[in-house]
């Protein structure tokens, strides 16, 4: 399977998401798209994650973009973690890992001192011609969103 590469645009796929909807990679070109990527619903530092997404939803809509949360969580998860959270964005149910391949976001990671594959929490902006333009890997929850939404006021007014 092909790695999404920036400045190229984003192979096809069609993958799950809550709403009852799938998600291709031609939905991508209606609008910019921010796709990140979480390691698992109903913990903290996801939770909080989305949380900002959700917080900053209204600015990132203002600005053409469209949000999505990706985990290998299955939907029913999604959907729970989608209500309680009042997220107005949906989640992707990657549990096939079709877009963690494609974005190379599984990585070995440390936890409690045991090595884990697992998502390696990152987010991507695509653009209207669905063209991979960003990538934020090793993303630490703390300030991002707001990092994320300076670069889409940036790449609008280009």
């Amino acid at each position: 399977m092909p790695i999404a590469t920036l400045g190229k645009k984003v192979p096809a796929f069609k993958v799950p998401a809550t709403g009852n909807t799938p998600l291709t990679h031609q939905d991508l070109r209606a609008q910019l798209s921010i796709l990140y990527f979480y390691p698992k619903d109903n913990t903290p530092g996801c939770t909080q994650e989305g949380h900002d997404f959700r917080d900053h939803h209204a600015a990132f809509k203002k600005l053409g973009a469209a949000i999505y949360g990706v985990s290998r969580d299955t939907l029913t998860s999604h959907e729970k973690f989608k209500i309680k959270h009042a997220f107005p964005f949906e989640l992707i149910a990657d549990s096939e890992e079709t877009l963690c391949v494609l974005f190379d976001v599984i990585q070995m990671k440390n936890l409690y001192g045991k090595k884990v594959l697992g998502i390696e929490r990152s987010t991507f902006l695509i653009d209207q011609e669905g063209v991979l333009q960003q990538a934020w890997r090793k993303v630490k929850v703390k300030g991002h969103v707001e990092e994320v939404l300076a670069a889409v006021k940036t790449f609008n007014r280009a």
